[in-house]
Formats: C-alpha cells, structure tokens, sequence
C-alpha cells in the first residue's frame, strides 16, 4: 500500500515540458506494477494492487470510530471482568437503603406506639384522678350527711335545745317556761341567724369536663376540682370541731354547775327522768383503726352529744329558773333581815319577787307536788320535790292550780301571785330547799345564768 500527493506529479510535469526532449525508449520489465495515478488531495489505501482513496474527513470518522469501538471494547471487558465487585457493591448499597427504610419505618412505628402509650398513659391517669376526686367528693357527702345528724349550731355557737331538755323554754301545749333572772338559759338562736350545718358544707358537684378541659388542660381542671374539695373539708372539719367544743364546753359546764351546787352528778344523773324507753342493746362500735380524723372526731361528738343529753335530762330536775315571766325585782333577799311585822332581825327563807296579783306562778323544774294549801305564815302554799332532796316552795298564793301528788313539768302553772299568810302585799315568796334545808335561790339563778353560756 502506498500513496503519492498532487503536488509531486505536477513537478514530474513540468520537468518533461522544459526540456521538450522525448525519452528513450526502455524496455518494460516483465511484471511491472502500474504506478498509482497521482491525485490531487486525500489519502489512498493500496493493498494486492488495488487502491482505494479517503478524503481527510471521512478518514478521520474511520479512525474516530475505530478508536470509539476499541474504548468501548475496553471499558466491556473491564465491566465483565469487574461485574461481581460492582454487582455486590450495588447489592450492598440497595440492602443499605433498605435497611435505612426499613430502620426509619421501625422510628416511627415506635414514635407512633410511643405517643399512642403516652395517651393512653394520660388519660388513665386522668381516669385515676378524675375517679379519686369522684371518690374524695363522695366522702365529704357522706360526712356532711353525718354532720346534718348533729344539733343545728347557730353563728353564736348556741345549740338547739333537745326536746325534753332542761333548756326547753315551752311544752307542747305551748306553755312558756321560766327562766334564769339574765333571760338567757334560752339556747335557741333567732331564726334569721340559725343556720344549718348542710348549708355551711355545700356539695359540690363536678362540672363538665371536655370543653373545659380542652381549652384549660386537664391538669388545671383537676386541679381546680381538688381546691374546691379541699375548701368544703376544711369547713367540714372547722364546724365539726366547733360542734365538738360546743358539747365539751356545755358538758363540763353543766358538771361544775352541778358541782358548786353542792349535788352529787352521779346521783343525779342516775335520777334522772328518762321517759318511755327501751330496745335491743347495740353496742357502739369504735372507730376502725384505719379510720380518719373526721371518724374518730365525730365519734367523740357523738359520746359528749350523749353526755349532754344525760346532763339535760338531769338539770331538768334543779330549779335554776325564775318562778315568774318578765323582769325580775327582789323585794326581800336570802338571809338576815329586818321582820316587816315586828320590827326586829329575823332570817328570810326565800327570795320575794315583786309582782302584781294574780300573775301566774310556774314550776322551776321537774318534780311530783308534795305540799298543796293553807301553811301557816307562808299562807296558800306549794311545795314540789324534785328528787335527790331538792324541793321548792311557793308562798302567798291567791290561788292554787295543783294538788299533792301531781307530776310537775317545767313551765307549768301551779298558781297565782297573792298576799295571803304573814304578807303587807302581793307578791311571790320563793324558797329552795337541800336536805330539808333552805338555802339562797339565787345560787341557782347564778346557775342558771351560767348554763346560758354553756351553748
């Protein structure tokens, strides 16, 4: 193969013009190659005498492709003699991406399970507390049913008189009953400042929970809820304790009353009146060892609550009122005085009560009519006993509304003022009695005037 240019057959031209000789003849050798015919411009390829020419362009898309097809050859062969690596390292890079998927899925699932748990956590607890404060609720209206079984309590601290105590100031006939010389031993309080133990413990009820808790948060709302609760506990124990020292203050008061009176409180109470009663025994049961300070305080309330009502049953029988309605004007006290008929020291008896004729003359306390008349000095006269040796008299009467053996009750009408006997005028003539004994009424009127701030 070989190939010539233009410019070199041009040259062999121009030679043969200038020297315009002709050339000798030479002999042809025997196989002699045909020369190539020169061309102008390109590149020939000659191969076994044949010859086949390239413009540049066309030469060079040849070369282009053939170095195109070898490059893509190399990069085959590189590829199936590097398959395996590259196949595993795509293998590995897609498990990667499928474990990292897989790994995400797993995050949020347990995001998911997590956040589910904490709401379902949530609103157990909410159940828990909204059931506790449910259950606290309960509690405090059970305790404020038990509060309303006890005496109502008025703002001054008075309690209501039990009926057939000796506080009661009428029977059931609606007869006024006398009291202490203060008018105090009334332990009813008005009716425009009585107030009940129901209304000072108020039952709350729980409000509606959803709305609220959605705009407050259920933290705020239980919240809320046990403040409330907690204010009508502390009122709950604040009236109980009241009502506890009310009974206690009452009950040593009318112990020591009892006491400086000179009376044996045993024997008293033992004598005491107790009516039509009766019954299987039912033993009181103490509280349990698990109970609280409202059981175990209101236990206590419930001993002193019959305490006092054994201590009214028994005060019923001392004569610690007045024999007489209205204001109270001694015209002659207790003791050494001068005798109005002769004019000389003599000991009075009794205390004498101003009053107008014919007002009416009302028991002290309890008891049977053992005297009923004429009696001397003392002119139309009643004597009442009222057991344990306590006995009263009433002097000068008018009129006489009782005879002996009539059972008395505080209050009621025995008679009427008068001026019979040794008397310069109407009036009451009071006297009791110990043992036979006469000792100052107004030692029981004191007493009385004490009993009136026992409450």
């Amino acid at each position: 193969m070989s190939y010539r240019t233009g410019p070199y057959s041009e040259s062999l031209q121009h030679h043969a013009h200038d020297h315009g000789r002709a050339q000798p003849r030479r002999p042809a050798p025997a196989q002699q190659q045909p020369r190539p015919q020169p061309a102008k411009n390109g590149y020939a390829l000659v191969h076994a005498g044949r010859q086949v020419r390239f413009g540049p362009v066309v030469f060079w898309i040849v070369v282009g492709s053939v170095v195109a097809l070898g490059a893509w050859s190399a990069a085959t062969a590189t590829y199936f003699a590097f398959r395996d690596d590259v196949l595993t390292r795509l293998i590995a890079r897609q498990a990667e991406m499928q474990y990292a998927y897989e790994d995400r899925i797993a995050e949020l699932r347990a995001k998911v399970d997590r956040t589910t748990s904490r709401q379902l956590l949530d609103q157990e607890q909410f159940d828990q507390k909204l059931d506790q404060v449910m259950r606290r609720q309960s509690l405090l209206e059970s305790r404020a049913t038990a509060l309303s079984g006890l005496p109502d309590v008025a703002v001054t601290g008075s309690i209501k008189p039990q009926r057939g105590a000796a506080s009661d100031i009428g029977t059931s006939s609606g007869i006024p009953k006398p009291s202490p010389i203060s008018n105090t031993v009334i332990f009813v309080a008005p009716p425009d400042r009585e107030a009940r133990l129901e209304s000072r413990t108020p039952q709350i009820a729980a409000p509606p929970l959803n709305q609220y808790a959605k705009n407050q948060g259920v933290d705020n709302v239980i919240g809320k809820l046990e403040r409330s609760l907690d204010q009508v506990e502390t009122k709950q124990i604040a009236v109980l304790g009241f009502v506890e020292e009310s009974f206690d203050s009452r009950a040593r008061r009318m112990r020591g009353v009892l006491s400086d009176l000179g009376l044996d409180v045993a024997q008293m109470e033992a004598s005491a009146p107790r009516g039509g009663m009766g019954g299987p025994f039912v033993p009181l049961k103490p509280p349990a060892a698990g109970s609280g300070a409202f059981e175990r305080q209101l236990y206590r309330i419930n001993i002193s609550r019959a305490q006092v009502e054994r201590l009214n049953r028994t005060l019923s029988l001392v004569p610690y009122r007045k024999p007489v309605i209205g204001e109270v004007e001694f015209t002659s006290g207790f003791g050494v005085r001068t005798d109005p008929f002769l004019g000389r020291p003599a000991m009075h008896t009794g205390l004498d009560f101003r009053a107008a004729m014919g007002d009416p003359v009302r028991a002290t306390a309890n008891g049977k009519v053992t005297s009923s008349g004429w009696a001397g000095g003392y002119g139309r006269m009643i004597e009442v006993d009222h057991g344990n040796g306590l006995a009263t008299r009433y002097g000068h009467l008018s009129e006489i509304n009782v005879k002996v053996g009539d059972a008395i009750k505080i209050g009621q009408v025995i008679g009427e003022v008068g001026s019979t006997g040794r008397s310069t005028g109407p009036h009451l003539h009071y006297e009791t009695r110990i043992d036979g004994e006469a000792v100052d009424p107004q030692k029981f009127l004191r007493a009385g005037v004490r009993l009136a701030g026992a409450g």
